[in-house]
């Protein structure tokens, strides 16, 4: 089986920083991909940011200059450090990750999601 659970969401003032951590755990071959979302209440889940197949990254309009999406050692940790935050980030964020299962198959896996809520 394979995990990802997030965590480091919590409550912060706007224009304050935080960084959520996400961590793919279990059997498997190899992390293709791994992405961030979030969904505010109310709202669908949007997409907000992701490594390229070229080893670059890619972020959301509405994050991009604050969010910086990295991995961690050990490499099946990655990081999305959040600064200068507004309070339109309010969200449960929560990381994606398809992995190559060790019988050679495509699996996309999700985690329960951490909160961030950001006070004006």
């Amino acid at each position: 089986q394979v995990h990802v659970v997030e965590s480091g969401g919590g409550l912060v003032q706007a224009g304050g920083s935080l960084r959520l951590s996400c961590v793919v755990s279990g059997s498997f071959f190899s992390i293709r991909y791994r992405a961030w979302y979030r969904q505010a209440p109310g709202k669908q889940r949007d997409w907000v940011a992701c490594f390229t197949s070229g080893g670059g990254t890619n972020y959301a309009d509405s994050v991009k200059g604050r969010f910086t999406i990295s991995i961690g050692n050990p490499k099946n940790t990655m990081y999305l450090q959040m600064n200068s935050l507004k309070p339109e980030d309010t969200a449960a964020y929560s990381c994606k990750a398809v992995v190559t299962t060790l019988q050679g198959r495509s699996l996309e896996v999700w985690g329960q999601g951490t909160l961030v809520t950001v006070s004006s």
